[in-house]
């Protein structure tokens, strides 16, 4: 493809704005610095690429494992708090790349963004049972009868059958480590509530199959390794031209 072409796809401003970056001597590609927007490239998942002296893997699809912090919204129009994807750099938040569902506000823990549509609705779908473990301190002691009535079910208002956890732990004297495989509004808070105590915290660790960086602070993202991309079902590309 051409290389302005890869920038305008990579979310690098408008076509113009992409070929004016090129025209400038700003983009480096394959070690050297190209100055005509429409030189040919190849260039496969994984790539690199420079603009203005930073460095941007090429990916087809974007995937990022972010430790959302608390009080920013998932959403593209907040209400109440700052949008998550003000914490993404511009070219990431101009190629439409969106959280895979929600947490809470006060939620912190492991978010997925993506521009793929399609992975989202397959990682969202109720059909899927998608497993997402999240750690929950609690007001109350965490009980082992509470833990037990989690994974039996509770009743949730305006639910017609007992919700049920797919698995439930206690790690400490107020503290639970629960998965779920479904995505209800306040699912978990509610659920706690359901069952006699109240969430104080709520933190989810793990989406899927990937786990939340223990070294990853909050506020900060990286970009999904090939191995994480695979296990998620996002196909490794093939060499654009």
């Amino acid at each position: 493809m051409r290389l302005a072409q890869l920038l305008f796809g990579q979310g690098f401003g408008t076509r113009r704005e992409c070929a004016a970056l090129v025209a400038a001597g700003e983009v480096s590609f394959g070690g050297r610095v190209v100055d005509d927007p429409d030189a040919e490239v190849d260039v496969a998942e994984g790539d690199t690429f420079d603009v203005r002296g930073q460095r941007w893997p090429y990916h087809a699809r974007a995937l990022l494992l972010l430790h959302k912090p608390a009080g920013v919204e998932c959403s593209q129009r907040p209400r109440h708090h700052p949008s998550v994807l003000a914490l993404l750099p511009p070219p990431l938040r101009r190629r439409g790349v969106q959280p895979v569902g929600r947490l809470d506000a006060d939620t912190t823990g492991l978010l997925l963004l993506t521009d793929d549509g399609a992975l989202i609705h397959r990682l969202t779908s109720p059909k899927r049972h998608v497993a997402k473990v999240y750690e929950v301190t609690t007001k109350h002691p965490a009980t082992p009868a509470l833990a037990q009535a989690l994974v039996d079910g509770v009743q949730l208002v305006d639910e017609p059958q007992p919700v049920r956890a797919a698995a439930c732990e206690r790690t400490g004297e107020r503290a639970l480590r629960l998965t779920l495989t479904e995505g209800r509004y306040h699912q978990v808070k509610r659920m706690v509530a359901a069952a006699g105590n109240r969430v104080e915290s709520l933190h989810r660790s793990v989406f899927g199959a990937l786990t939340l960086d223990p070294d990853l602070p909050p506020g900060a993202w990286r970009w999904a390794r090939a191995d994480e991309r695979a296990a998620i079902g996002i196909d490794a590309g093939a060499t654009s031209r």
